[in-house]
């Protein structure tokens, strides 16, 4: 198969990650999230306890950073001076504190880079809030993942439940709903569906579902898969 990127955007909890890794799977190519890149961020920051408002400190702690990301059986791990931290970064702590970190300059510019560099060697499918507008702007595929905000806060509160947490539903709506507003506003490369991307609404889809149509779109956009 030739070398090919899927960029595929959109809110919290649309499933991008689940479906962007199973895609990946399917197609046998690499999977990029770069929300973990940004949670990695962030959760070095939070370690540290450097305020994620203090954009200054937030870069000083970025530009000392040990940030690796490594392709594991497939998958990407994520480690922080030689620790694999992929678990320990998905609280929803770090979850919020990664949208913090996004709204800074900097930080979107040294992890573009380093998704840019990713996608120059690799066919794959990456994931995030601005890869179709800003990271691969000429990716073959281009992909608007969404789903109404009460559907997102439910898939939420399951994934937090399963790691043994108990979320309260109404605040993770009200965080979900939070986290919208700030990654559509943000000054730097906001949310937003890339004028030739496909807007895909999961909704009522389950997880099969939405990878069959992400796979029929490629399909019919790059062909001979």
């Amino acid at each position: 198969m030739k070398k090919i990127a899927i960029a595929i955007d959109g809110p919290a909890g649309s499933g991008k990650s689940t479906i962007a890794k199973t895609i990946a799977k399917e197609l046998s190519i690499i999977y990029v999230d770069t929300g973990a890149m940004y949670r990695a961020v962030a959760y070095d920051c939070l370690a540290k306890e450097v305020s994620l408002g203090d954009e200054e400190a937030v870069v000083a702690v970025l530009e000392q950073m040990d940030l690796q990301i490594k392709l594991v059986d497939g998958e990407q791990r994520i480690y922080l001076y030689g620790v694999d931290v992929t678990k320990d970064i998905r609280t929803q702590k770090v979850g919020q504190g990664a949208s913090d970190v996004a709204k800074i300059q900097k930080v979107r510019q040294t992890l573009g880079d380093m998704q840019r560099d990713m996608a120059k060697e690799h066919s794959l499918v990456m994931d995030g809030r601005d890869i179709g507008t800003c990271i691969l702007p000429e990716a073959e595929v281009k992909i608007y993942l969404d789903a109404k905000a009460e559907k997102r806060a439910e898939r939420r509160v399951g994934e937090l439940i399963q790691k043994g947490e108990t979320p309260n539903l109404d605040v993770v709506l009200q965080e979900v709903i939070l986290r919208d507003t700030e990654d559509m506003n943000r000054k730097h490369n906001p949310l937003r569906q890339a004028e030739d991307a496909i807007y895909v609404d999961t909704t009522d889809m389950n997880i099969e579902e939405a990878v069959a149509a992400i796979l029929q779109i490629t399909k019919d956009k790059v062909g001979g898969m």
